[in-house]
This record gives C-alpha cells, structure tokens and sequence, in this order.
C-alpha cells in the first residue's frame, strides 16, 4: 500500500491506460491506414482479505513465478500479464507499453521527459524523434543484465522489486522477462508526466494526455508513409 500522504494521487496511476485508450480514439478518429491493437490493464487496487502480501510468489500468466517484495509494486505485476497475453493474442512486430510504473522515474526526471526503455535501437530513436516532434519528450534509459541481476529471487523466478538503486531501471528489466525474442519493445516510464500541478504549453492543470500525441506521432512517422 502506498503511505497515506500519496493515497489521493492515486487517481492518475491509469494515465498509462489513459494514453493507450486516447490514442485508440485518436487513429480511429482521423481514421489511421494501419493496424494498430491497444490492450489496457484494467484492475481494482483496494484492500482487501484475499489482497497479496509480502513475501507471497504469485505465478504469472507466463508461468514465471515472482516474488512480492512490495506490495506497491503490483501495477507491473498487471502489466506483465497483460504484455504476456498480448503477444500470445496478436504475435506483434512492435510492442510499446505505457505506465505511470515508478516514482523513480520523477526522481530521475522531474515533469520535463518520460524514461524510455527499449531493446531495439531503431525503435527508441523512432519514440525519441516522434516525443521531440509531439512535445510529449522522452529520454532513454539502460536495459543491461547487470541491472537483471537485482531482481533475481532465491525462491522465485524473480521479485517484484530491486532494492533502493536504479529503481525505474529495475521495473523495466522486470517488464523485458515477459517480452518474447525477436520482438521490438519498449516500455514508456510516464510517471511524471501525466499529470500536472499547473498549465503547460500543451495541457491545462490535472491530466495532461501526455502519450496520446508521442503514440499518433510515431504511427504517422513509421507506419503510414
């Protein structure tokens, strides 16, 4: 659970769904040539008594076991399964997933950029182009197997967290164990961004849309030529 003095910001941990359902209106809207699926995670985050626990393994939609650490951690624990059930849907080329994931990325880059992880250098030069011509700006982040290592578990397949260092890094390399090979994927980090305290050059106060733009932005730069 988080502490009770970030209890009412809450409301905007679904600006990852947000995005992924307002760029759906948007290509439906202007009637976008290109095949495009969006998935959303949706799920209750109350307390409950059948809720985890730390110290609990859950078993993943892949099969892969994970250790909860911190109960905190549960929105990659949705979006693991998610991603898993995506590729076993549709076999995509491209997967770009969206989450307000860590209060890490904040601490790394405030409300100016979004963190973006990628495994394809190709794709994130692709996202980073299409946040500089959007104004929804991201700035790449390291995926390496020195990082995977934070997350290894003892009694699991992994845990859920990765101790005090890198913690955004951590959460991504969490993601990449349920991203299968050959496919290009990158993980959009928008915690600082989807919401703001007062008016910006492109959003009033409160949400902010932010994704929405980057995502039409990259489709008509790559896909619809």
């Amino acid at each position: 659970m988080k502490p009770g003095a970030g209890m009412g910001d809450m409301k905007f941990d679904m600006g990852g769904a947000g995005a992924v359902a307002g760029t759906m209106k948007a290509l439906a809207g202007r009637k976008a040539n290109v095949h495009v699926v969006g998935v959303c995670g949706l799920v209750e985050n109350m307390p409950d008594g059948n809720a985890q626990r730390p110290g609990d393994v859950v078993t993943s939609m892949s099969g892969q076991t994970i250790e909860v650490l911190n109960t905190d951690a549960e929105g990659r624990l949705v979006l693991s399964d998610a991603l898993h059930w995506t590729q076993e849907e549709f076999d995509p080329e491209v997967v770009i997933n969206l989450a307000t994931l860590t209060g890490a990325i904040i601490i790394s880059l405030g409300d100016q950029h979004a963190g973006c992880f990628c495994n394809d250098d190709g794709l994130a030069d692709d996202l980073l182009e299409a946040g500089k011509k959007s104004g929804d700006p991201l700035w790449r982040f390291p995926l390496t197997a020195a990082y995977d290592k934070q997350i290894n578990s003892p009694i699991a397949d992994m845990q859920n967290i990765g101790g005090k260092g890198a913690g955004s890094i951590t959460a991504a390399q969490f993601l990449q164990r349920f991203i299968k090979d050959g496919v290009k994927w990158s993980h959009l980090d928008i915690a600082g961004m989807v919401w703001a305290d007062k008016p910006g050059p492109l959003w009033d106060k409160g949400a902010t849309g932010y994704g929405v733009r980057l995502l039409n932005q990259y489709i008509v730069d790559n896909f619809e030529k």
